[in-house]
């Protein structure tokens, strides 16, 4: 076969005993495009005094880099639960509310849901806005909200009918097996 241009004398075999099918007592070296990083190289093939171990342990103390990001060559580390700070304070559940007090607040969302929101009814009572969802509901809330939900649908076009349509229809096999 000919080549349409003339290889370089290093590609070429011109080793009469060297053949093509022979192995090759060489390493072909093709470098990545990139510059290495120090969390490609394993720990465990770094010597005892190497710079990059260093790096690697400040890497695992940083907040920035995760252990999944080293590519899984540093052995994980989790934090214990006593060590992390906690995202809101801890409280203790108190169940302080009588029956007169859950009776007021039915009667406040019921007399004006606007006014006594969920947030406002658990602020005045120091308790739960879920606990709040619990003992009330304000169905006109609701149907306003609904309302307004199917004045956006009806200005969908049919393709986001359609993908919504077919999105629920998922959802609805999800449990079998089908």
């Amino acid at each position: 076969m000919d080549l349409p241009y003339v290889p370089p004398p290093s590609v070429l075999h011109t080793s009469n005993s060297e053949s093509p099918s022979q192995t090759q007592d060489h390493i072909i070296f093709n470098p990545p495009s990139s510059a290495p990083s120090v969390y490609h190289t394993p720990q465990k093939f770094l010597p005892q005094n190497d710079p990059r171990r260093r790096l690697h342990s400040l890497a695992l103390n940083s907040s920035f880099v995760s252990p999944s990001r080293l590519g899984g060559s540093l052995p994980s580390q989790q934090p214990s639960a006593s060590s992390l700070a906690t995202v809101r304070p801890a409280y203790e559940k108190k169940y302080h509310l009588t029956q007169e007090q859950i009776a007021e607040i039915k009667r406040l969302r019921a007399e004006d849901p606007r006014t006594w929101t969920r947030v406002k009814l658990a602020e005045k009572f120091e308790c739960s806005q879920f606990f709040v969802s619990l003992c009330c509901c304000a169905p006109e809330i609701k149907e306003e909200r609904d309302r307004a939900l199917e004045a956006v649908k009806a200005k969908w076009g049919k393709r986001k009918k359609e993908a919504r349509e077919d999105r629920r229809t998922r959802k609805e096999g999800w449990g079998r097996d089908d």
